[in-house]
């Protein structure tokens, strides 16, 4: 059969409106929209039988019941739904009322067709409203991971919108001890401030172990500056509570949930942040990045390099801290989970490499040293010896008691490159979808999106 006689068989299920018509057929000719193959088959049916053209209502349409009369006003919806949000990038989906999905299949088995033909319903509702939203909005479609996600549900007759977070990458540096990286809710009353009736004396009622940390000093004022609901921290790994980290500053992601936001002066961001954290923390380099970005941060290897003011038991002379570094540098250290952190690390040796070891004496009894290792070293431990679970170690080499007084971490650098790398930027990410009148490209988008409804 000709492609004539598939659409009268078609349109003979009077009334079907051209959208459903050409729906069928949406793998011809492309750079025409579904109504447009509808209405030119009709047509051409209509010249090939000399008899006269009789266009069908849509809202009559028994297929999609009219559905396809309403691309313009549930495009509209959406847009008052973000009317006051910030966004770049969209996608649209749609839940298709199973009645309608049972119409698409009969129209098809009636006429003879394969039940496959053409394209679903949900899809020309997703591309046809995308489209006119884009329009309204001047934003681009996106079928990777939107600003904003639409979910029409047809049959509850409303438009769900999930509005994802936005990121912003910089580094950090802690410039006093004592400040843990994430709030630290106290244990003795699971955070809430009171043991029974009282007020927690661990923490004076305030529910948490220490009043500062690097996550209360950036992340709310990024949340607030960017309108969201929520804001959490993401960092890359953490130094402990009682050291600094200063020198690079160490990377991390503050992750802005729901923001109405996103097209903020990061500069500005950054000096908003640094004069609420009165100088406990202080922040630079910050971006606006992806959502991988996330992902790096926290995966990437890092090495780190540590400044630490170490005690001796006993007298050292340089020659013997000179020579005790290094042997230690380049060397493979063993250590066994260290006394300070089996509460929370699993028993077992890890294996740890030294990139640099330097160091020099302020008296027989302190000297200050700087260590360049891989991530994972534990450096506190290195210097002591842990009671022989790190060897080697400083302490073991000069066969006299070790300890850190203080402890610095001054670098934070990616072992197989840069975290800043310009692609987890949103001024420099590739991938971006572009908007398009041609249905197979936009469809074929849609129909592979992981967050278009179904």
């Amino acid at each position: 059969m000709s492609i004539l006689d598939d659409a009268r068989a078609l349109a003979a299920q009077d009334p079907v409106c051209d959208a459903c018509l050409g729906r069928v057929f949406a793998d011809r000719s492309h750079g025409l929209t579904n109504e447009d193959r509808g209405r030119s088959l009709r047509i051409a049916a209509a010249l090939d039988d000399d008899e006269p053209h009789e266009p069908v209502d849509t809202e009559s349409c028994w297929v999609c019941e009219g559905r396809c009369a309403e691309f313009d006003e549930w495009a509209a919806r959406c847009a008052d739904a973000v009317s006051d949000t910030e966004f770049d990038t969209y996608q649209v989906g749609t839940r298709t009322p199973p009645l309608i999905e049972e119409n698409e299949e009969l129209l098809r088995e009636t006429a003879g067709l394969d039940p496959d033909a053409g394209e679903l319903f949900k899809s020309e509702f997703n591309r046809e409203v995308g489209k006119r939203v884009g329009r309204r909005t001047d934003t681009t479609v996106e079928f990777g991971r939107p600003d904003v996600q639409f979910t029409l549900d047809l049959e509850a007759d409303r438009v769900e919108v999930d509005v994802h977070s936005a990121f912003v990458y910089g580094r950090y540096r802690k410039l006093e001890r004592d400040i843990p990286q994430t709030e630290w809710p106290c244990s003795d009353c699971d955070g809430s401030g009171y043991v029974g009736k009282q007020q927690c004396e661990t923490c004076e009622g305030t529910g948490y172990l220490y009043q500062d940390s690097v996550e209360g000093l950036t992340a709310p004022v990024v949340r607030d500056v960017m309108d969201g609901t929520d804001a959490k921290f993401h960092g890359a790994g953490r130094e402990d509570v009682d050291a600094r980290m200063l020198g690079t500053g160490r990377p991390f992601v503050v992750e802005v949930m729901e923001p109405r936001r996103r097209r903020v002066d990061t500069e500005r961001l950054e000096g908003d942040i640094n004069a609420f954290a009165e100088g406990k923390v202080e922040v630079e380099g910050l971006r606006l990045a992806t959502y991988e970005m996330v992902e790096r941060v926290k995966g990437l290897d890092a090495s780190k390099r540590y400044r630490a003011e170490v005690e001796f038991g006993d007298a050292v002379d340089d020659d013997a801290l000179a020579d005790a570094l290094a042997e230690l540098e380049g060397a493979t250290i063993e250590q066994y989970t260290p006394h300070r952190v089996d509460h929370r690390r699993a028993n077992l040796t890890r294996e740890r490499s030294v990139y640099e070891a330097d160091g020099e004496r302020e008296d027989a009894y302190h000297a200050t040293v700087e260590i360049h290792g891989e991530g994972g070293l534990y450096i506190k431990e290195l210097v002591s010896g842990d009671e022989g679970r790190t060897e080697p170690s400083i302490a073991g080499l000069l066969g006299v008691d070790a300890e850190v007084t203080a402890l610095d971490v001054v670098g934070v650098y990616g072992e197989e490159g840069d975290f800043e790398d310009e692609s987890y930027f949103l001024e420099s990410a590739v991938g971006r979808g572009d908007e398009t009148d041609d249905e197979s490209t936009d469809d074929a988008g849609d129909a592979d999106a992981p967050n278009a409804a179904e």
